[in-house]
């Protein structure tokens, strides 16, 4: 049996090893990773703060989880078509480009959520400062 195919608890743990270095490598190296893991950390301390319901919750870090996999995809795409393209050519852009699309649709996705979830617990929170 080849070495790479082995199957096994070392295998295994392996391999979320690879997973928490892509993660590393991602948030080293791109800004947007940066920018949305910040984002993610305060719309959660806001979240806290104004004691958003669980199920709200549940929609937030689905809003989060799918923006932070669609950067990570992104990145991913950019790096395999620099490895392969590096000289600019319509396809090489037609894939960066889309990659970047998805990272731009989740992000939309993210913000309605956002309003959804935070609108009447910040009109709540504004007309008791008014009061």
């Amino acid at each position: 049996m080849p070495k790479n195919t082995a199957v096994g608890p070392k295998r295994f743990w392996k391999s979320f090893w690879y997973a928490a270095q892509g993660l590393r490598q991602a948030f080293r190296t791109e800004m947007n990773m940066k920018v949305h893991t910040c984002l993610a950390i305060v719309v959660l301390l806001f979240a806290a703060l104004l004691h958003i319901p669980p199920e709200d919750w549940m929609l937030l870090l689905l809003a989060i989880t799918l923006v932070l996999v669609a950067e990570l995809i992104n990145t991913a795409i950019e790096s395999v078509v620099d490895l392969v393209s590096p000289e600019v050519h319509p396809l090489a852009k037609a894939a960066k480009d889309t990659a970047a699309g998805a990272v731009f649709l989740a992000a939309v996705f993210a913000v309605i959520a956002g309003i959804y979830v935070f609108y009447h617990p910040v009109i709540d929170w504004i007309t008791a400062l008014m009061s």
